[in-house]
């Protein structure tokens, strides 16, 4: 990415700046100075790049400051291998620094998805006021499709940056009080209320920005539940079982936090068991036991050390189910 910018230099046309940071702990700090100021900021890597941006995190978290970045996850654990994973699962929803902290989630499971998800993660960034997300994988990263890119966004003028985000550093006019944007405060009793403030939101945030997709799910009898290139693959996975005379659909959450709670809860009153296909050990699975809360049979298939699974391996794992 950072060798196509440079090479299309979107700063002499758009104003945009691309910086090529000396690691991951300086590019988060980037996005959180800029996002600070009130600008659209992003950076990128994978999986161990990102488990070092985590402390940035959690103070843009801490301090309410907006900002995306993109987690292109490889198997690990360490250093793990370049082949692709979705072993960050658990990193991604649960908050990867310090703190009862969330990040909202995204989870492309297209290359279209992967550009359209950035406007949306800056517009739910900004909205909240809140570090975003998209948890995409080496399936994704090095895939090749047709895309259609969003319309261009003029650049915003420090006039409308500071009108649209007055909670932003951006200098001390006349007419405007002085702004510390910090995560840090000594007194216990105003922490717990900045606490209760940021449950507060994130509750909003599940309340208001679940999404997810369904696929024959209307006569289904069994569901699998994927995200990202794990539903991708599980696509035709519900295309051969379909084939085999086995009723099954396709539910992929698009969003990882805010998870589809509610979504998956009646779902599980409609079929008689679900499996979670993830390319990892079995960590979203838990979020769907506890959606689904014994109702049906839940189980797991997953591939690990980098290896993406067939279709047919998840139609073997869902007979199992059944």
């Amino acid at each position: 990415m950072i060798e196509t910018l440079a090479e299309l230099k979107p700063w002499e046309t758009t104003g945009m700046q691309v910086v090529q940071a000396e690691s991951e702990l300086a590019s988060i700090y980037m996005v959180y100075g800029a996002a600070g100021a009130g600008k659209r900021a992003m950076t990128s890597s994978s999986s161990p790049g990102i488990a070092l941006m985590q402390e940035g995190i959690t103070y843009m978290a801490g301090a309410e400051v907006p900002g995306v970045f993109v987690n292109v996850q490889r198997g690990g654990p360490g250093l793990g291998t370049i082949q692709p994973s979705q072993g960050d699962y658990f990193q991604a929803t649960r908050g990867g620094g310090n703190g009862d902290y969330k990040v909202i989630v995204l989870a492309p499971s297209s290359v279209q998805e992967m550009a359209d998800f950035v406007d949306l993660a800056f517009e739910l960034a900004f909205k909240y006021r809140n570090p975003a997300m998209i948890l995409s994988d080496g399936v994704i990263g090095q895939m090749m499709e047709k895309v259609v890119l969003p319309p261009f966004k003029p650049r915003r003028t420090d006039e409308e940056v500071i009108k649209q985000c007055p909670w932003a550093s951006t200098g001390k006019p006349k007419n405007r009080e002085r702004v510390v944007i910090t995560s840090l405060e000594l007194k216990p009793e105003i922490m717990e209320q900045r606490n209760i403030a940021l449950q507060e939101k994130y509750a909003k945030i599940q309340e208001n920005e679940v999404r997810y997709e369904e696929q024959l799910m209307d006569d289904a009898e069994y569901a699998i539940v994927a995200f990202g290139s794990a539903a991708r693959i599980a696509e035709k996975s519900v295309e051969i079982a379909r084939e085999q005379g086995i009723k099954v659909g396709l539910f992929r959450p698009v969003t990882l936090f805010p998870f589809p709670i509610k979504e998956i809860t009646a779902l599980s009153k409609k079929v008689k068991g679900i499996l979670v296909a993830e390319i990892n050990a079995g960590q979203m699975v838990q979020d769907v036991r506890l959606a689904v809360n014994g109702a049906v049979p839940v189980e797991q298939f997953g591939r690990l050390g980098g290896i993406v699974p067939d279709p047919e391996e998840i139609v073997e794992a869902l007979k199992k189910v059944m």
